[in-house]
């Protein structure tokens, strides 16, 4: 998936975009070996600390994630009912990474994380409206997800996601978008077993990404936490996260 980044820095508040185009055509890949401590470690890195963000701003290259429950709403404006899927796949993230708690809201004005299905016809107007609040944004990308977040954790996010491209396109948007909006934003091509890669062909959560939002949600690892506090802890936490992520 190839995305474009833009940091737009606040008074202590920071905005972080992931934009998205997908390499359609060929499905999901194998699943892959067994993965090394430092393939882990490098992994959390590359995606949590924004490695590929050109920006005056230090605050792509701390921790983002949350520390309150996420709470989740859904916005379905596309002509196909997909609230029933998102929710399906919102409701098995407890399970899949420890520490993250969710709730899904009945109210938009009562959640953290607002999700947005879309059409393509209804793509830039949503973003504009809903997500930015600006007539003027640009709107490229196939999906898109935007966070808020500073040293205490992020705020909220906003996610859109593509409805009528294929069922690929949708998947995958629904699962990358929804997990960066929890924290990991960067992508990068070397991580092959991972949906946060522009060349590659996911549209599920990996068990790689599962080891990364583990390590992420795991207790010791802080928001606001730079790159090198991080790495003093990564091998117990990568140590702990293997018992319990299959």
């Amino acid at each position: 998936m190839i995305k474009n980044r833009r940091t737009i820095a606040g008074i202590g508040l920071s905005a972080f975009v992931c934009l998205s185009s997908v390499l359609f055509g060929i499905g999901p890949a194998a699943t892959g070996p067994a993965f090394s401590d430092k393939e882990l470690m490098d992994g959390f890195e590359r995606t949590v600390f924004g490695l590929e963000y050109h920006t005056w701003s230090w605050q792509p290259h701390i921790v983002k994630k949350y520390t309150a429950p996420v709470r989740f709403y859904v916005h379905n404006h596309a002509r196909r009912k997909r609230t029933r899927d998102v929710h399906r796949f919102l409701r098995s993230l407890p399970g899949k990474i420890r520490g993250l708690k969710i709730k899904i809201v009945k109210r938009p004005e009562d959640a953290n994380f607002k999700i947005y299905v879309v059409d393509r016809t209804q793509y830039q107007n949503v973003v504009r409206q809903s997500v930015y609040n600006n007539p003027k944004a640009q709107t490229p990308g196939h999906c898109l997800v935007r966070v808020l977040s500073d040293r205490r954790g992020i705020s909220s996010s906003a996610a859109v996601i593509v409805s009528d491209e294929g069922e690929f396109l949708f998947k995958r948007c629904l699962v990358e978008e929804i997990l960066q909006g929890l924290g990991p934003m960067n992508d990068d091509p070397r991580l092959s077993h991972s949906v946060f890669n522009d060349r590659s062909r996911h549209s599920r959560f990996t068990q790689f990404d599962r080891y990364i939002l583990n390590m992420l949600y795991h207790p010791s690892v802080r928001p606001g936490m730079s790159k090198r506090q991080a790495k003093k802890i990564l091998p117990s936490v990568t140590s702990e996260v293997r018992r319990y992520v299959r």
